[in-house]
């Protein structure tokens, strides 16, 4: 029997600095977004050589000040 108030919540958000993957360049999803949301904000589109990790971080980000992701 699994103990629901000390088991890790696997719907939990893993945060970007511990992912595996996240050194790896950011993803087409994630640059094209990440586009969408400056453009929305009004600021420059981000740098082509962020990490996976980095553009999570930036999406969370720019989703907060323009109301997205709510």
């Amino acid at each position: 029997m699994v103990d629901n108030n000390t088991a890790a919540d696997p719907t939990a958000a893993k945060d970007p600095d511990d992912w595996t993957t996240g050194d790896e360049p950011m993803t087409g999803a994630q640059k094209s977004y990440l586009q969408t949301l400056a453009q929305e904000a009004g600021e420059q589109a981000p740098p082509d050589d962020l990490s996976k990790a980095d553009a999570s971080k930036r999406i969370d980000e720019l989703q907060e000040r323009t109301g997205r992701g709510r």
